[in-house]
């Protein structure tokens, strides 16, 4: 059955209603936190080969239970109506670590600058159509390439041309069969960062928001209905344009679906270009006003899909780390960083799996699965205390489950709850029906 999702809290600043929260299978409270997985360099016998069991191990012994896998329709469908199954075998390999270290995953339509016919990935050349229309390569700035009049071009021809709107939903049928049943999965995110082509006088907010009504949210309810023909309990995820990181409220209509999750990126263009964070600028403030409105007006849960500036270790980042944990903690169900990968640039860790400067706030301890209804939950970052209050449920899932991060942690249940178990990352707590339950975790 699919359930209605909880209520949430309500978040400040809103004038839309609350926004529910994530739920799983057995009607618990999901928070999600993780990180990107992906190999955009790998293609046909090299597809994600830099993914490694690693990635799951390492993320899960941080305390992340969440991976968004980046996967690719140039790859999955290289020629039209041939579909690769070599290619949905290492999906399906990545998924089986996934699931042996207890990480759930959103599978994740991607696409950079439309696909291989820009030089990207994402939809194939034989989907891309542009009409001629010129291409100039921005290889110190790969978005602005999105303004490109051939680029926007293709992403109107997606959106109109019926034999492309066919495939685009076999493709999402294709892979919601595949992999319906399989039990790391818990969402498919339709397409990644969609943009489209801007009328002349249009200025960018405008056309973010028409784009977003006019073709992206048919788009959506075809590609819904597609992978509801093969799976009727998987979350679906859709996105706005990559314009609301500027605190632009979405104009996304309606998505006639009971599990639709919406997920924005939470990127600013200032900190992409490689400026600091200034905490007097609002931007954090502006953003969630505007990203809360869409989910607040149509009752669906959120979850960001990407977030985290390039440049980590500039002067103000410690305190951008900090502001943007408190913040997505008000009002989502979770987040997945980007990204999770071994090296420099944007990468989680370096080498040796250790956090960049600045990352290591991203882990905290969390309640990752509450059977029963939230009233609050935060971690105050000061003094190293994570406190949970809950009204456990009075009939079914009983067992709450927390998340911790590597280090000695102490986890205190009251209100007719105990610690039912702890060990290295994770804690269960077990309530008796009804009861107001308070969970504290402190440093030591």
């Amino acid at each position: 059955m699919l359930a209605p999702p909880a209520a949430h809290a309500e978040s400040p600043g809103r004038d839309a209603g609350p926004i529910p929260v994530l739920t799983d299978a057995h009607g618990r409270t999901l928070t999600l936190r993780g990180w990107n997985v992906e190999d955009k360099a790998g293609r046909g016998e090299n597809a994600l080969a830099a993914v490694t069991e690693r990635h799951f191990r390492d993320m899960r012994a941080k305390g992340f239970n969440f991976a968004r896998l980046l996967v690719f329709w140039d790859d999955l469908e290289p020629r039209p109506g041939q579909y690769s199954q070599a290619y949905l075998g290492k999906i399906e390999r990545v998924l089986g670590w996934a699931e042996k270290h207890d990480v759930h995953v959103l599978i994740d339509a991607h696409q950079d600058v439309f696909g291989p016919a820009f030089g990207h990935r994402g939809v194939p050349e034989w989907a891309t159509r542009t009409d001629g229309l010129p291409f100039t390569p921005h290889p110190d700035d790969w978005f602005a390439e999105y303004f490109e009049p051939a680029v926007q071009r293709a992403f109107t021809h997606l959106y109109q041309d019926e034999d492309l709107r066919r495939a685009q939903a076999e493709m999402w049928r294709v892979l919601a069969d595949r992999f319906a049943d399989h039990p790391a999965v818990l969402g498919y995110d339709l397409i990644n960062e969609p943009m489209g082509e801007l009328r002349e006088g249009e200025d960018l907010p405008t056309a973010a928001r028409r784009i977003e009504r006019e073709q992206l949210t048919p788009m959506y309810n075809r590609l819904a209905d597609a992978v509801r023909a093969v799976d009727r309990d998987t979350w679906v995820f859709v996105e706005p344009t990559p314009i609301v990181g500027e605190g632009v409220p979405t104009g996304l209509g309606r998505i006639d679906d009971p599990k639709v999750v919406y997920a924005p990126h939470f990127y600013n263009a200032g900190m992409e270009a490689g400026a600091d964070y200034d905490p007097a600028a609002g931007w954090i403030e502006a953003y969630e006003q505007a990203v809360t409105r869409y989910p607040g007006e149509y009752g669906i849960p959120v979850v960001v899909g990407e977030w985290g500036p390039l440049n980590n270790s500039l002067p103000n980042m410690n305190r951008f780390y900090r502001d943007a944990m408190a913040s997505l903690g008000r009002y989502g169900s979770g987040w997945a960083g980007y990204v999770w990968c071994y090296g420099g640039g944007y990468c989680a860790v370096d080498g040796a799996g250790t956090f960049r400067t600045n990352k290591e706030l991203t882990a905290e301890p969390y309640a990752e699965a509450v059977a029963g209804t939230v009233r609050s939950s935060a971690y105050d970052s000061g003094s190293g205390v994570y406190r949970l209050e809950y009204d456990s449920a009075r009939r079914g899932a009983r067992r709450t489950e927390l998340s911790l991060p590597p280090g000695p942690w102490k986890v205190a249940a009251g209100g007719k709850a105990v610690v039912l178990r702890k060990e290295p990352g994770r804690a269960w707590i077990l309530a008796a029906p009804g009861a107001r339950v308070t969970v504290t975790v402190t440093r030591g």
